[in-house]
């Protein structure tokens, strides 16, 4: 977006974006694709016209942009015209496309075991520990706080997270252990005044700020280089790792799901494809054709005779 006539423009949309509760990332996240487009129209996007509009998507089409990303890109202008500029009638012609459903890929029990085991410092294994034993996300692990460790009822609340929403973890005493070997060396140069409960658990280095994900995801890919694990992993295989494994040992799909924190079971019924345990005890048709097979019981045969009526 050009300085001079979109910089209100974008202050307009900030100040819709923050009267909505909109999050830092999502405000981001629209603040770019409005850029994009307003790059792409090389004016200011108060002048676009419908055929602006599909030429746009057709733009992005063309230049390969993938399916999550375009519509990405399109629900941040949308809200820019729908809402900033009330420019319904535009918003109309922004549609999106249907995103491929991949199923997650998840780690082996023994691919994590040796992920945990070849973590480089105490530090590591801990953020770790705490990606694949609760089930958090990145975001998540960075800012837990003292006061986010409940030790007399055994759990982790997890404040507002995605979609606005708190929920309880289990806190294992193995986690627990790691938590008081990481609060002994953990650093504290920035306690100075801040109530115990309020610190964060995994300081960063800028004082009142926690550790960056970005730091959690560069020591995860160094330890699954280490580990050996050839697979195209992220650092969101943990979480994918802790419902996949749960599931496989039985656990109740609704309390994996409460866990998770997902609103609807379908989200979490998708662990069901990739839980290779409970696949592969799963019978094949195959197998059983070459089973003997069992002979059915004669049925007796009933005889036409009347039966009489006892006198």
């Amino acid at each position: 977006m050009s300085t001079d006539t979109v910089s209100p423009l974008r202050q307009r949309m900030i100040e819709d974006m923050n009267a909505r509760k909109l999050c830092a990332g999502t405000q981001r996240g629209h603040v770019r694709s409005c850029k994009r487009f307003a790059a792409f129209l090389k004016r200011s996007p108060e002048t676009a016209t419908p055929d602006d509009i599909r030429r746009f998507q057709l733009h992005l089409a063309e230049t390969g942009v993938s399916i999550c990303t375009r519509n990405g890109i399109m629900t941040g202008l949308k809200f820019l015209l729908r809402v900033t500029l009330r420019r319904l009638d535009l918003a109309a012609e922004i549609y999106h496309i249907r995103e491929p459903q991949k199923i997650p890929l998840v780690m082996s029990q023994d691919e994590t075991r040796r992920l945990l085991a070849v973590a480089t410092s105490l530090k590591a294994r801990v953020l770790l520990s705490l990606g694949y034993g609760c089930g958090l996300r990145a975001g998540e692990v960075v800012r837990l706080k003292v006061k986010h460790i409940d030790r007399a009822q055994t759990i982790i609340r997890v404040e507002q997270s995605k979609s606005r929403k708190d929920r309880n973890v289990m806190l294992s005493p193995e986690m627990l252990d790691l938590l008081r070997q990481w609060w002994k060396v953990r650093p504290s140069r920035y306690d100075a005044g801040i109530p115990l409960q309020e610190r964060w658990l995994f300081p960063g280095i800028r004082a009142g700020k926690p550790m960056t994900t970005r730091q959690l995801n560069r020591l995860f890919h160094e330890a699954a280089d280490a580990a050996g694990i050839r697979k195209g992993v992220t650092l969101h295989a943990l979480r994918h790792s802790f419902a996949t494994h749960l599931l496989e040992s039985d656990t109740d799909i609704r309390i994996i799901q409460a866990l998770l924190g997902h609103d609807k079971l379908d989200t979490t019924a998708r662990y069901t494809r990739v839980a290779t345990g409970m696949i592969a005890n799963i019978e094949s048709p195959l197998d059983r054709l070459s089973q003997p097979r069992k002979k059915k019981p004669k049925k007796s045969r009933t005889t036409n005779q009347t039966v009489q009526p006892p006198a």
